[in-house]
């Protein structure tokens, strides 16, 4: 991974930028040496019915590697936040699923189904999950912890 050969992502919306799609990408950009193109456009939203803004959404997640699931979404919109998930799956995109922010309710067994991975909100473990699953690089790191003895 390089700037020259970014992982592409897609990170599942229902058309606007929430708190938890926001801070999404505050964890990407805080990440060293981790580069990524963001194929999510929640300005194109589609005029006409559901089934325009699935095929927009198709549009949006074909060309990812690598789709980062909000089941912070689940709850305001099941259908399409499924929808996203299962055409990732249809098209075998790795599915990576960020539990909610601040909150220790496990997640619904049908969206956590549909994950090959789920973390816990972490900027280290969102970097080292895209890793592994968009590219399927080792992501073994050390801990280093420093302290004197007296």
């Amino acid at each position: 991974m390089s700037q020259a050969n970014p992982v592409r992502l897609f990170v599942t919306h229902l058309w606007e930028a929430s708190d938890d799609y926001l801070r999404v990408f505050e964890y990407l950009e805080s990440a060293r040496n981790f580069f990524y193109r963001n194929f999510s456009a929640l300005e194109q939203r589609p005029a006409g019915d559901k089934e325009a803004l699935k095929e927009e959404l198709r549009r949006q997640i074909t060309p990812a590697e690598a789709v980062i699931g909000l089941s912070s979404l689940y709850e305001r919109d099941r259908d399409l936040s499924t929808f996203q998930l299962l055409y990732a799956q249809a098209c075998q995109k790795p599915v990576i699923l960020l539990k909610r922010f601040g909150e220790s309710r496990p997640i619904p067994k049908a969206l956590a189904d549909l994950a090959n991975e789920v973390i816990d909100w972490d900027e280290r473990a969102l970097v080292d999950a895209v890793r592994r699953q968009a590219r399927h690089e080792d992501t073994t790191r050390w801990d280093v912890i420093e302290f004197k003895l007296d």
